[in-house]
C-alpha cells in the first residue's frame, strides 16, 4: 500500500471504522440471533422436563453433559469450512469451494459415527460415575433418540458454514428461529403424548430434537441450492474422500475442536466439583454462568463475523484490510466488555432475582455477579480474538494457549483456593477466582498472538496458502 493510501486511510479512520463495524454487524447480528435461539432450545427442554419431574430433568441434564462436549469438539472440526470458504471467496476461486464441501461432508459423516457410537454406549460411563439409576433410565433412551438426528445436524453444520463463509449469515438465524418454533409443539407432542403420540416424558425431548435436526438439514439444503451458490460447483460431481483435501481441514479444524472441548470440559468439571459445597453453591454458580453465557453471545457473534471478513480480505490479497477488520472488531469487543461488566455490577440483584426467590441463593448469586463482571472483561475480547485468528487460519497456537490458561492455570488455581489446599478454603469464590485468572491469561496471550499474526504478512501467507495473491497485492500497492 502506498504512503498516499495510508495517509488517506488514517485521515478517514472514523468513517472507515464505522463502515467496517457496519459490515461486522451485518454478519454478526444474525449469528447472534441464531446462537440465542439455539440456547433457548436448551432452556426449553430444561423447563419442560423440570415440570414433568426432577428425574426427567436430571436425565436430560446428564444426557447433555455426555453429548455436548463431544458434539462441540466435532463441530469444531467442521468449523474449518468457514475460513477456508471465505478465503476462497475473497480470492474469487469459488469453483474450488464445492470440492472443499464434498470432503467436509465425509468428515461430517465420520464425526457423526463417533458421536453416535459414544452416546449410544454411554450407559457404562454412568455406572462408573455412580449416577442415580432413575436418572440413567431417562438419560440413556434420551441419548439414543437424539442419536438418530446426529448425521443430519453434522451435515447441517457443513452447509451452514458454507453459507456463512460466502457471507450469508441470515439463513442461519432464520433456520435457528424456525427450529425453536418447531421444537415447542414437538416437545408437547412427544413428552405429553398429544395427537396420538406415545407419552415419552423426558425421552420425548430426544425424539423432538432428532426431528428438528433433520428439518434444519432440509432447510439449509434449500438455501445452498439457490443460484448464489451455483458457482461453487457443489453439485457438479460426486467425490470420494481424498486425504490430501481432508488433511487441510483437519489441520485447521482439529485445534478448533480441541479448544472448544477444553473450554466446555473446564466449565462442566467445575460445576461437578462445586457439588461438594451443596445445592445452593451449584444453583448460584449456574445462575452466574447462565448470565455470562447470554452476554457472551454478542462477542461470540462478533468473532464469528470477524472470521468471515478477515478470511475474505486475506483471500482477496488485502492483508491491510484484514488488519482494519481486526482493529475494529477488537475495539468493539472491548467496548462491549466494559458495558456488560458495568451492567452486571449495577443490576446484579435484579438479575439474580429473575432466577430465584431463595434468599441465600439470591445473595450468593448476586455476589458472583461481581466475578461475572470481571469475567466478561476478558471473555468478550478473547472470544473476538479467537474468531479473528480463525479468519487468518491460525488455530494451533490458540489451542495451546487455551489449554494452558484453562487447565494449567484456571482449574488448579480454583482447586487450590476453593478447597483450601494451601490456605483457608474459599469455596465457590476460589473457583471463580481461578476461572477469571485463567481467562485473563488466555485473553492476554490471544490478543498478543493476534497482534503478531496481523502485522506479519509472511506469516499470513504461510497460514492462508494465498501467497501469490498477497505478493501481487504488495507489488501493486
Amino acid at each position: 500500500m502506498s504512503d498516499r493510501e495510508e495517509h488517506s486511510i488514517s485521515k478517514n479512520v472514523p468513517q472507515i471504522a464505522e463502515g467496517e463495524l457496519g459490515n461486522l454487524m451485518k454478519l454478526g447480528v444474525p449469528l447472534m440471533g441464531a446462537q440465542l435461539a439455539q440456547m433457548l432450545m436448551g432452556v426449553l427442554d430444561t423447563v419442560m422436563a423440570g415440570r414433568l419431574s426432577a428425574v426427567d430433568l436430571a436425565g436430560i441434564a446428564l444426557g447433555g453433559n455426555v453429548l455436548w462436549p463431544v458434539m462441540l469438539m466435532m463441530m469444531g472440526f467442521l468449523q474449518a469450512v468457514t475460513p477456508t470458504v471465505s478465503q476462497l471467496n475473497g480470492a474469487r476461486r469459488q469453483e474450488e469451494v464445492g470440492e472443499v464441501i464434498r470432503q467436509a461432508l465425509w468428515l461430517a459423516l465420520l464425526a457423526a459415527v463417533i458421536i453416535c457410537t459414544w452416546i449410544r454406549h454411554a450407559e457404562p460411563f454412568y455406572h462408573l460415575m455412580s449416577v442415580d439409576p432413575a436418572a440413567v433410565k431417562v438419560s440413556v433412551p434420551y441419548l439414543r433418540a437424539t442419536s438418530w438426528g446426529i448425521p443430519a445436524i453434522m451435515g447441517y453444520f457443513v452447509f451452514r458454514y458454507l453459507a456463512e463463509g460466502m457471507g450469508y449469515t441470515r439463513p442461519t438465524m432464520l433456520i435457528a428461529c424456525g427450529a425453536l418454533l418447531l421444537k415447542v409443539p414437538l416437545n408437547f407432542i412427544f413428552m405429553y403424548g398429544l395427537l396420538g403420540a406415545p407419552e415419552l416424558g423426558g425421552v420425548g425431548c430426544g425424539v423432538s430434537t432428532a426431528i428438528v435436526m433433520w428439518c434444519e438439514l432440509i432447510a439449509i439444503l434449500i438455501v445452498v441450492s439457490q443460484r448464489q451458490f451455483r458457482n461453487t460447483g457443489l453439485q457438479d460431481r460426486f467425490s470420494w474422500p481424498i486425504w490430501q483435501h481432508i488433511k487441510p481441514l483437519l489441520i485447521i479444524g482439529a485445534p478448533i475442536g480441541a479448544t472448544l472441548f477444553f473450554e466446555v470440559g473446564l466449565f462442566s468439571l467445575t460445576t461437578i466439583l462445586l457439588g461438594r459445597f451443596g445445592a445452593e453453591a451449584v444453583a448460584s454458580h449456574t445462575i452466574a454462568m447462565n448470565l455470562a453465557g447470554i452476554i457472551f453471545m454478542l462477542p461470540l457473534a462478533l468473532g464469528m463475523a470477524s472470521t468471515i471478513r478477515i478470511g475474505f480480505n486475506i483471500g482477496a490479497g488485502e492483508p491491510h484490510l484484514a488488519r482494519r477488520t481486526t482493529w475494529v472488531a477488537m475495539q468493539s469487543s472491548a467496548a462491549i466488555a466494559v458495558v456488560a461488566a458495568t451492567l452486571a455490577i449495577l443490576f446484579r440483584y435484579q438479575v439474580a432475582a429473575i432466577y430465584t426467590t431463595d434468599p441465600k441463593v439470591l445473595q450468593l448469586a448476586a455476589t458472583l455477579m461481581l466475578f461475572v463482571a470481571a469475567f466478561q472483561l476478558f471473555d468478550a475480547t478473547q472470544a473476538t480474538a479467537l474468531g479473528a485468528l480463525r479468519g487468518y487460519k491460525d488455530t494451533r497456537i490458540p489451542m495451546l494457549i487455551t489449554m494452558f490458561g484453562y487447565w494449567v492455570v484456571g482449574l488448579p488455581v480454583g482447586c487450590v483456593l476453593g478447597f483450601g489446599w494451601i490456605a483457608k478454603a474459599m469455596g465457590i469464590y476460589g473457583f471463580w477466582i481461578g476461572l477469571v485468572a485463567g481467562l485473563a491469561i488466555v485473553c492476554a496471550a490471544l490478543n498478543y498472538r493476534l497482534w503478531l499474526v496481523s502485522k506479519d504478512d509472511r506469516l499470513i501467507q504461510k497460514l492462508s496458502g494465498f501467497k501469490d495473491e498477497l505478493q501481487s497485492n504488495d507489488r501493486t500497492g
